[in-house]
């Protein structure tokens, strides 16, 4: 760093000066302050984690010393968070979880070239042929996303479940393509909020490298060594190591390939956004390529097939995606996946395996489902032991018998499938797979629901163990009410303990009750401990444990979870988190829509993103007497049924139609929807005769073109949010 005039208070531009001259000193100290504090900061982290300092340990000192001297003058600056109050400048990574500020969308994937040009006709049969295309590497990586604001990076983080992450600034910032600062240029001016997203991955001789030290070291130590299995798992574990200076020993590196939030840039094309950010300092893929129509993508899909080992990272497909930002914008997404991009799957590894044996599991919902229990074996970097059978017709389809030696893969490069059987090496010992009349967790019959039904599913959804158990572990996961320490063997043992019937008591759990288990208890150490009047399991006196003490915490605060979550949380077939949100916002309470799925259920279909086979489930859910009952133990218990703050909303665009298009600065693609819909408007995604409004941001596309040619009114950001105030005054008028 260049040395710079640190003089308290020094400015050099007359603007500046008259702006400080207008400041109180105490006001002039507390600027002063957080820029040495920053400045400080920064050197810590060169000095400290990356072991690269930019100036000298004297000029370091320097500015350490009129930072305390400014906190000793003014007391009330020194902060628990300032450098001179951190050892070593505390640089440790907590994990805390962050919400993305557009949300990270998945990938369609196809997997031959007969899939790929289907999708790319399809979408061209929409929008026009020959197309403009950009075709990139899908690198076997760990996905997260940067956050620039004013150029600066402010925070980065893991994906997560798209919407919420886990905060990783610190370690991302030790990783060499990633700048803490981006560099600016005339012809791309930096935006004031850049959200980056991207791929951290190992290029394959640093992660051979990085497990012949991790061999090495653990050797040298007399521990069993524990390589990383392939360069995605060693990426994803490298992220998440708590001390950024064991990160910044390892070699990471990251593509850019995506933006989400952005203010004050509006690129056109999807190529002109990779052309900024490599102005800018980030790094993007060197073979990324624009392409035009559908059999300029399938060469290239061609080419890389026969190239996949010539990149200096792990590559696993193609990513295609429709190069002009408008027409990404008219396409939108679904719930999980842009309808303007998709991933080509390339094959991935096979090998040969011993079917062990079939079995089957009871998840959630009742759904019993077979799995192959086989002699471990490598495919794709990673050990596999089970691989699924989906259901006993895929069984019978596949031909395989419990004993063959069979061909298996991973779908995706993530789920282990089995392909088939060897036939040619069977020699008679083999046996055909029978599947169970009886539920294996509660003996309950098994059947299909309906007759059209391929799976079978437990009867007995009311007190199944294996179904209670999941549907506890899914109730505390993260799409859900984010409750921590309720897994598998936490949840198995409050069932087993006779401590819940159904998740309807999860909420009257006590101390008391949590004292009988193995899981949530401690053994009583101290003579004072041994006294206490506590429980007493296997003859040993227990204590409530720390595991005890956090789902008692966890319990209280998950009674306030906004009422969508809750909803998840029921484990009602089909209701997952994007169904939940507009059922919440459009009708504000459980009760509400318990009425309307018993007496209107197609109301409930008409809700954006719900539909009929949603609020059919919805209807069957709400009929069952013992699911009234866990209702109405969790209202007992305190638990928030009701959305308060979205029933203050006024419906001021009750019956309306509104489409908006193109990229808003305040709004993101959800929030606007959700906006309508608590309105008491209805959010489509297409414009037509029956649309009242088309509200228009940057690069709106053809959306716009065709509300103009049915005249339909336009509105921009501002007459939106009027709109939302007043309601369609001037219409009406």
């Amino acid at each position: 760093m260049e040395n710079s005039d640190l003089t308290l208070f020094a400015v050099d531009d007359p603007q500046d000066s008259a702006e400080q001259s207008e400041l109180s000193p105490a006001q002039q100290a507390q600027r002063r302050w957080k820029e040495l504090a920053e400045e400080v900061q920064e050197h810590q982290f060169r000095y400290y984690v990356k072991d690269a300092p930019s100036i000298s340990d004297a000029e370091f000192d320097g500015l350490f010393r009129e930072l305390e001297e400014l906190e000793e003058k003014y007391p009330e600056l020194q902060a628990a968070d300032s450098p001179t109050q951190l050892v070593g400048g505390g640089f440790t990574t907590t994990f805390d979880s962050v919400d993305h500020l557009e949300r990270m969308l998945s990938l369609e994937d196809v997997f031959s070239a007969e899939e790929l040009r289907a999708w790319l006709e399809r979408l061209e049969e929409n929008i026009g042929q020959d197309q403009e295309y950009l075709t990139e590497l899908k690198i076997d990586g760990a996905a997260i996303a940067l956050v620039y604001e004013n150029g600066k990076l402010v925070r980065a983080a893991t994906r997560g479940d798209g919407r919420v992450g886990e905060e990783i600034t610190y370690n991302a910032r030790t990783i060499g393509d990633i700048p803490a600062e981006l560099t600016p240029n005339e012809k791309y001016p930096i935006p004031d909020l850049l959200e980056v997203r991207g791929e951290v991955y190992y290029a394959v001789d640093d992660f051979a490298e990085l497990n012949a030290k991790i061999i090495a070291d653990a050797e040298a130590a007399g521990r069993k060594p524990k390589p990383f299995a392939n360069p995605r798992n060693a990426a994803a574990g490298s992220l998440r190591l708590k001390d950024p200076k064991q990160v910044a020993d390892r070699p990471l590196r990251m593509i850019c390939h995506g933006l989400g939030r952005i203010e004050g840039f509006a690129p056109e094309t999807q190529w002109e956004a990779y052309q900024a950010m490599a102005s800018w300092g980030l790094h993007v893929s060197q073979h990324t390529e624009k392409v035009v129509g559908v059999e300029a993508v399938l060469e290239r899909m061609r080419y890389w097939g026969k190239h996949r080992t010539d990149t200096e990272y792990e590559m696993d497909g193609l990513v295609v995606k429709l190069n002009n930002i408008a027409e990404q914008h008219d396409l939108g997404a679904t719930a999980r996946v842009p309808r303007w991009a998709v991933a080509y799957k390339y094959p991935p590894e096979e090998a040969i395996t011993t079917l062990l044996d079939i079995r089957v599991s009871v998840g959630r919902t009742g759904r019993v489902t077979p799995y192959a229990d086989l002699t471990p074996v490598t495919v794709a970097g990673s050990t596999v032991s089970k691989a699924t059978l989906h259901n006993q017709f895929e069984v019978k389809r596949k031909g395989v018998l419990i004993g063959d030696q069979v061909v298996i893969r991973k779908a995706g490069e993530i789920i282990p499938e089995i392909l088939g059987p060897l036939v040619e090496q069977r020699d008679g010992s083999e046996k055909e797979f029978e599947f169970p009349a009886t539920c294996p967790s509660c003996g309950a019959p098994l059947a299909p629901e309906k007759e059209s039904d391929q799976d079978w599913r437990c009867s007995n959804a009311r007190s199944c163990p294996d179904q209670l158990a999941e549907r506890l572990i899914y109730l505390a996961s993260r799409a859900a009410l984010d409750i921590e320490v309720l897994g598998e063997k936490a949840s198995r043992e409050l069932y087993e303990r006779e401590l819940l019937t159904n998740e309807g008591d999860l909420f009257n759990l006590t101390k008391e009750d949590l004292q009988h288990t193995m899981f949530f208890t401690r053994a009583a150490k101290t003579k004072a401990e041994k006294e206490e009047p506590d429980a007493v399991i296997n003859g040993n006196k227990r204590m409530l444990g720390k595991s005890g003490e956090k789902l008692l915490a966890n319990l209280e605060t998950a009674k306030t979870r906004p009422l969508w979550r809750i909803l998840v949380a029921l484990s009602i077939r089909h209701v997952g988190p994007e169904a939940a949100r507009p059922l919440a916002t459009v009708f504000g309470s459980l009760d509400k829509i318990q009425e309307t799925a018993l007496t209107h259920p197609e109301k409930l279909a008409e809700v954006e993103g719900v539909g009929s086979t949603i609020a059919e489930s919805l209807h069957d859910w709400f009929r069952e007497e013992w699911h009234q009952e866990i209702i109405e133990k969790w209202r007992a218990a305190g638990v928030q049924l009701e959305q308060v703050e979205e029933e203050q909303v006024p419906h001021t665009l009750e019956g309306l139609t509104i489409v908006a298009t193109g990229a808003l600065e305040n709004f993101t693609r959800d929030s606007v929807k959700e906006a309508i819909i608590a309105r008491g408007g209805r959010a489509v995604g297409s414009v037509s005769s029956k649309t009242d409004y088309v509200v228009a941001g940057a690069n709106p596309g053809s959306k716009l073109t065709k509300a103009e040619e049915l005249e339909i009114p336009v509105l921009d950001e501002q007459a939106f949010q009027e709109l939302m105030e007043h309601g369609p005054q001037e219409k009406d008028s």
